[in-house]
């Protein structure tokens, strides 16, 4: 953990560089230094079909939600994301410098009872 999950609108395709983007995302979790790197998961869904505002076809939307397992602090919690978030406005700013862009972030936290995983990622991990 954490899972990152980008929701965006079809139009911001030629506008945002979107495996950059979860590279960043990534970095920023890293750099948290709560979310060891073999349980980050950084994954993009593109909606093509989105209604903004009043409907302005220039306006574009990203929305982060973070799911992250049990057990942080919730000072800790809130550092992060609040790091997170500030990675993706500093990474977005030159596009909001020049269109309207809704950006939203949550970060959830999973019950542990709930949560299964399997990871084997370390062993191939410099």
């Amino acid at each position: 953990m954490p899972h990152c999950i980008l929701e965006y609108s079809a139009n911001l395709d030629e506008s945002i560089d979107i495996p950059v983007l979860l590279k960043t995302l990534s970095a920023a979790a890293v750099e948290t230094e709560l979310f060891p790197l073999a349980g980050i998961r950084c994954r993009a869904h593109r909606c093509e079909h989105f209604l903004i505002a009043d409907g302005n076809p220039n306006f574009g939307f990203l929305h982060l939600q973070i799911k992250i397992g049990a057990g942080r602090s919730d000072e800790a919690k809130k550092q992060a994301a609040d790091s997170i978030f500030e990675a993706l406005n500093a990474f977005l700013q030159p596009l909001s410098d020049r269109q309207g862009l809704a950006i939203s972030f949550e970060m959830s936290e999973l019950p542990a009872i709930l949560k299964y995983n399997k990871n084997n990622l370390r062993d191939y991990l410099p």
